[in-house]
């Protein structure tokens, strides 16, 4: 195993956790709860699963929410050395059915009312277990003393559920090597640009799912650099929970940074506490993110990666103060990156011109789980495809422009959303900007966008929106109507929900 994993997964995050127990990790429910006490749940859930006939190589689906103990019970799935497949909240019944059937030996969950995932595991005869019931004490720090990692390097530790924004929801394989070499739990081979990402997050601001990969690496960075994962009550209320909890990092999509952008525009929203506004999940066009900078100060980090890869760049506030013309980017791949950019024939292009961003690095995912067609498509040498346009300029910043599948075709001829998307949200008076493809008698298919137009602003009119388009992009790519709208919806993922927008286009 190589040194920056100190064993297999999740061996350094334990050693990290048994040479500091006193450290705070969470805070949850009002009360503090330290590193010791987080082993000795781990423990406790390691003996519990062993009791429950659960072994190295044991497939086990988690539907756990947002806490220590949902945490605890993960981290020793994985070191008894199962494979663990993180259920998204919301999962259809369907789609809970066709995982479940796939040689899942249980399902842990904390949530034993929840009727839709008891009927699929009933119907197939998968054991559910009660993640409460699995420890039935809490082990004496004493009881962690020997516990050790057992996962096989070869075999698959995680399987991660993409968020199905491209169609159904994938799921993305992991080996106990990758997870051993992630570059977050890792901070031994830590740069000086990691280091102060996770100096930032002293106290990172928790929710959501820990089934998500971007929050449970995020989560691992904010914990191996030392600091507390802060887990709010709920309801949630941004931005009024930063100030609550003195939060000082927070992971947030792009329809939530509107939201606080919105709050932080109305005043009184104490934001002095933050550090790290990191911002991901899908394009913010770059006026939005010049606003961000200048509305919330020099906390805004633009982040890009996918559940195959975890994050793969970074756009720092001060290289975005330091030089505007970076709004445009998605900052510099972390340096444990290899990044190119290819043509549809897999041929390196001349820095600055567009292609297709292809990725390189150890701990990325190794396939789709049982898709082998998929698998090839998107894993090459080594290297993975992104399915993401964009281009590396000679300082390395990278500019994305758009997924090679958010595409409309019109006539024969193919439209990629992402630019017109940003020609949209160019004009001043428009928030965001979407794009949808929908069926059309007589071209195939037809481009609809839906604006959101600026808090307090005046709606443009269509015609003026089409014509800025038109200028841009040429008449080709005027979409052939605009639809209004004050929000955006937002699917489970958090990501700009664009099955619901095509639903609500009327038809052509």
């Amino acid at each position: 195993m190589d040194e920056q994993s100190g064993g297999t997964f999740p061996q350094t995050l334990i050693d990290a956790f048994r040479a500091a127990p006193d450290l705070p990790a969470f805070e949850y429910e009002g009360r503090t709860v330290t590193r010791g006490e987080v082993l000795g749940a781990v423990a406790a859930f390691v003996r519990g699963l062993r009791g429950a006939g659960l072994t190295a190589g044991s497939h086990v689906a988690l539907d756990t929410g947002v806490s220590p103990e949902a945490f605890a019970v993960r981290i020793a799935a994985h070191a008894v050395g199962c494979t663990v497949i993180g259920l998204r909240p919301g999962l259809p019944r369907e789609h809970l059915r066709s995982i479940l059937a796939r040689d899942v030996a249980a399902v842990i969950t904390d949530d034993t009312n929840n009727a839709g995932l008891s009927s699929a595991a009933d119907a197939l005869g998968v054991p559910l277990l009660d993640a409460a019931a699995l420890r039935p004490r809490e082990a004496p720090l004493s009881d962690f003393g020997d516990l050790t990692a057992q996962g096989s390097p070869d075999d698959i530790g995680i399987i991660h559920l993409t968020s199905g924004s491209t169609g159904r929801p994938k799921g993305t394989t992991v080996t106990y090597a990758a997870l051993s070499l992630n570059w977050a739990f890792g901070p031994a081979c830590w740069n000086d640009r990691v280091r102060r990402l996770a100096a930032r997050y002293e106290r990172f601001l928790l929710f959501g799912t820990l089934n998500s990969a971007v929050v449970f690496e995020h989560l691992g960075l904010c914990l191996m650099g030392g600091g507390t994962a802060v887990i709010p009550g709920q309801p949630l209320r941004f931005p009024e929970v930063f100030a609550q909890h003195r939060v000082t990092a927070c992971l947030v999509t792009v329809p939530r940074l509107y939201a606080i952008l919105d709050a932080a525009r109305e005043g009184g929203a104490d934001l002095s506490s933050l550090r790290s506004l990191l911002v991901a999940g899908s394009p913010l066009p770059p006026h939005r993110l010049t606003d961000a900078a200048a509305l919330l100060g020099p906390v805004v980090h633009h982040g890009y990666g996918q559940t195959e890869t975890g994050m793969l760049s970074v756009l720092e506030p001060e290289e975005l103060a330091g030089d505007p013309g970076l709004a445009d980017s998605v900052g510099r791949p972390l340096e444990t990156v290899e990044t190119v950019v290819r043509d549809s024939e897999g041929r390196d292009v001349p820095t600055g011109d567009a292609g297709e961003v292809w990725v390189r690095r150890p701990d990325f995912f190794c396939g789709y789980w049982g898709d082998a067609q998929e698998t090839a498509d998107v894993l090459r040498d080594g290297w993975v495809r992104t399915r993401d346009l964009g281009s590396l300029d000679a300082d390395g910043y990278l500019r994305l422009a758009g997924r090679i599948r958010d595409i409309v075709i019109v006539n024969a001829i193919v439209h990629y959303a992402g630019p017109i998307e940003r020609a949209l949200a160019s004009h001043p008076d428009i928030d965001q900007a979407y794009v949808v493809s929908v069926p059309d008698e007589h071209s195939g298919e037809a481009i609809h966008a839906f604006v959101v137009p600026l808090p307090g602003a005046a709606a443009p009119a269509e015609e003026t929106l089409r014509e800025l388009v038109a200028r841009e992009l040429g008449t080709a790519s005027v979409p052939a109507g605009v639809g209004f709208l004050t929000e955006v919806p937002v699917a489970l993922s958090g990501k700009p929900d664009k099955a619901a927008l095509r639903a609500m286009v009327p038809p052509r």
